[in-house]
């Protein structure tokens, strides 16, 4: 067995490089939401309300079922929590 490097996990486990772009960009969007959730101090209940889904969604988020959640779904949670999206495109290396 031999290593071989990758620049994330998402690189090393998804069966092309497509899909490891969506799982990278879906994962950074989870975290974000996941620090404004637990820096706001805001129980499962209240991030809800704020952001417009069920507690039981919310906590999905948290525990980091990220297969549950499409890139689209999560821009729009970050929006509503009052946090903006920036992209940053660049050559693969």
């Amino acid at each position: 067995m031999s290593a071989q490097p990758f620049t994330s996990v998402w690189d090393a486990i998804e069966d092309s490089s497509a899909e490891a772009e969506n799982m990278k960009i879906r994962s950074s969007l989870m975290i974000a939401l996941q620090n404004h959730i637990t820096g706001e101090g805001l129980s499962q209940t209240e991030a809800a309300k704020i952001l417009g889904v069920t507690q039981p969604r919310v906590s999905d988020l948290m525990r980091g079922k990220i297969d549950l959640f499409a890139i689209d779904t999560l821009v729009n949670m970050l929006g509503a929590a009052g946090l903006h999206v920036e992209m940053h495109i660049s050559k693969a290396a």
